[in-house]
């Protein structure tokens, strides 16, 4: 572990300190400012050093908890920023909760709500600040090559070429390749001895998955014994796995391909988004959908969602896992065409040679289908399929299971998670996407989930609707 990392390690913890308490006092002297309280007057006597006292223990509560939640973690210094400013919100909310519950519920501390709150928002941008700028110095200082990681990279492959590549032109990496080896043999091994006692060497990286197990013993024990970190470059399944997790089972360190991070605490926090976006989402379009329900049943005979096919069994789509759902949605379509698509139009099909079926112009829509399928009208009672657990608001398209049944194997990746009723595909094209640009997209979701991912494609919705395509 290199001293400078260390030392940035540990700055981050006054500093973290700091920022909570400066976000404090900024909040204290906002509520007390002359163009707040003409808007709002004070009711409370608040004296600053009794507040100063409850920010120390507020401050040195919520650096424990940064520290719980993996803010200081050393070998983490490689997290991309965005992850770890993440963690900041997930941290900074976690320590504002137990504020919360000790003044909203007890009003024990004080009684301005408003300071808390201000401190809480500026407790977030003060410290993704800070990190930001102590990255932005760590960065700069590798330029200079203080703090950079000297390497001995091992490897003859296009691994090795990538990683020579990527260190050679990207300065703020990190890392500086100052010998490399294409094989560690005895006579490689003396002279990387020679070479280390003359020149600073941090890690040896094996970048080589076809070194035979001989080499890669030898490299090890080498590392070992010279005090050397020993890395290596894991060639799981090609280039296929990006994401494993390394446990221990029996003493035996076992790889565990991550399909998503939409496992464990990341599935349960979609869930209860879902279930909360979907809710509101639902009492605020609850006008449409009335006037919608009519205005289908007012234009063509014919029921008001549809949810069975022409031969009177119910719609299915295919959710994840490959597991079968109820799906309904408002009826855009005269009763009875559905099969067309497979028989009388199939020569119209906008994406002929794929799973899917898309017709421009399609003869079977109503006027007010042809409105709301537009704007994706039709589709807003998939509201309820995610209140229900069967979908999600963000995620792959809901196909039927005719169309999964012409699948390749590389598209059942689609599967991995609930279908959604907006996702990649849909603000990137929407029904004008070819299906393996889709799947690529949707592919992409899947192996980076994040919630703000989720919230920035919910954003981004409305705008792809208001967008011109081909097929309605």
């Amino acid at each position: 572990m290199k001293k400078s990392e260390l030392f940035f390690s540990f700055l981050l913890v006054p500093i973290d300190f700091l920022m909570i308490v400066a976000s404090g006092l900024s909040a204290y002297y906002i509520r007390f400012a002359d163009y707040v309280t003409e808007i709002r007057p004070v009711i409370f006597d608040l004296d600053l050093i009794w507040y100063l006292k409850i920010l120390f223990v507020v401050a040195t509560t919520w650096i424990v908890i940064f520290a719980l939640a993996g803010l200081y973690n050393i070998k983490e210094g490689t997290r991309k920023l965005s992850a770890e400013i993440y963690r900041v919100i997930l941290s900074c909310s976690t320590g504002f909760m137990m504020i919360t519950v000790v003044i909203f519920m007890g009003r024990e501390l004080f009684d301005s709500r408003f300071i808390a709150l201000v401190a809480f928002s500026l407790s977030i941008i003060y410290i993704s600040v800070a990190r930001t700028l102590i990255r932005y110095l760590q960065k700069v200082l590798f330029r200079y090559e203080i703090g950079v990681h000297q390497v001995v990279l091992l490897g003859a492959g296009q691994t090795a070429e990538n990683l020579i590549q990527n260190f050679s032109k990207n300065k703020r990496s990190g890392y500086k390749v100052v010998k490399r080896l294409y094989d560690f043999s005895l006579e490689t091994s003396n002279g990387l001895l020679e070479f280390i006692k003359k020149n600073e060497v941090d890690e040896i990286i094996q970048a080589d998955p076809n070194l035979s197990k001989a080499e890669v013993l030898r490299l090890y024990d080498f590392a070992d014994e010279n005090h050397i970190t020993f890395k290596y470059c894991a060639d799981l399944l090609g280039t296929k796995v990006l994401k494993t997790d390394v446990v221990e089972v029996a003493g035996v360190p076992i790889v565990e391909v991550k399909n998503t991070p939409l496992d464990g605490w990341g599935r349960i926090v979609k869930r209860i988004f879902d279930i909360i976006a979907s809710s509101l989402i639902i009492i605020a379009l609850s006008p449409m959908l009335i006037v919608t329900a009519i205005l289908v049943k007012l234009d063509s005979h014919g029921p008001v969602f549809f949810s069975r096919k022409d031969d009177g069994t119910f719609v299915y789509r295919v959710g994840q896992g490959g597991k079968l759902f109820s799906y309904f949605k408002f009826r855009s379509m005269i009763p009875g065409t559905d099969n067309m698509r497979y028989n009388e139009l199939a020569s119209q099909n906008l994406r002929d040679g794929g799973p899917m079926v898309k017709i421009k112009n399609d003869p079977r829509v109503t006027r007010v289908g042809k409105f709301i399928r537009r704007w994706s009208i039709d589709e807003l009672p998939e509201l309820f399929l995610v209140l229900k657990g069967d979908m999600s608001l963000v995620g792959p398209r809901p196909h039927l299971p005719e169309e999964v049944a012409k699948y390749e194997r590389h598209h059942k990746k689609v599967l991995t998670i609930k279908p959604g009723i907006t996702g990649m595909a849909q603000i990137s094209g929407r029904s004008d996407l070819n299906f393996e640009d889709e799947v690529k997209l949707d592919a992409f979701y899947i192996e980076n989930w994040s919630l703000w991912m989720d919230l920035a494609i919910l954003l981004r919705t409305p705008l792809a609707v208001f967008r011109h395509r081909e097929t309605e």
